[in-house]
């Protein structure tokens, strides 16, 4: 067999792995993203941010007694935001564990 023909039948055996690799990476993070909303429904409540609010002052309402810093890294991860910034208006969840100390 020659040099050129051990190419196209390694690239043909490897092709089936390189597709079952790409479709379970692109797969992946819906996945893990429908499981996230599964196992956290129920254990948040939601709060719509105001005209001035940041996730600090946020943060410092809701979880007073808490260290912000805290509280702004919980709520990123709960609502997968690419950074601390939010917009008034936005709808934000807040984990359950500060929706019941904001209530007190």
């Amino acid at each position: 067999m020659t040099t050129r023909g051990r190419r196209v039948l390694a690239t043909l055996a490897a092709l089936p792995a390189v597709v079952a690799l790409g479709v379970g990476i692109l797969s992946g993070g819906g996945a893990l993203a429908s499981g996230d909303a599964g196992a956290s429904a129920g254990s948040f409540d939601t709060v719509t941010v105001m005209p001035g609010e940041s996730l600090w002052s946020i943060a410092q309402d809701i979880a007073p007694d808490s260290d912000p810093r805290d509280v702004i890294d919980e709520i990123v991860r709960l609502n997968a935001l690419s950074s601390s910034a939010v917009d008034a208006g936005q709808s934000i969840a807040i984990p359950a564990t500060y929706s019941a100390q904001a209530g007190e």
